[in-house]
């Protein structure tokens, strides 16, 4: 069950930063309405994400050792390490875009 949510999750998250790199492209407003409502939303985002990962530690804690838990810590690893990757690319795109802010 986790497997799937945590998945799905990741997919919307992932969905969303592509939907929005795409969308820069047919942008109707200015750059600078542009990169300050794409800060909005990342920042956003990237707090959603913290919070998955930080529930995704605190179950694998509380697990136990029966094989059918550890294949589901296992998962969850999988599921935070993609989770962190995706925290670290919000983190450059926020500074791409708070560094182009300030030009």
């Amino acid at each position: 069950m986790a497997n799937k949510t945590t998945t799905g999750i990741l997919c919307f998250a992932g969905g969303t930063l592509a939907g929005a790199a795409i969308g820069l492209l047919y942008a109707p407003e200015t750059g600078r309405e542009t990169r300050s409502w794409l800060s909005y939303q990342l920042e956003r985002y990237r707090s959603v994400l913290a919070d998955l990962t930080d529930s995704l530690v605190t179950s694998r804690e509380g697990a136990g050792q029966s094989s059918a838990k550890t294949e589901g810590q296992r998962v969850i690893s999988d599921a935070k390490n993609k989770a962190e990757q995706l925290l670290g690319d919000v983190d450059q795109l926020i500074s791409q875009i708070n560094s182009r802010k300030g030009a």
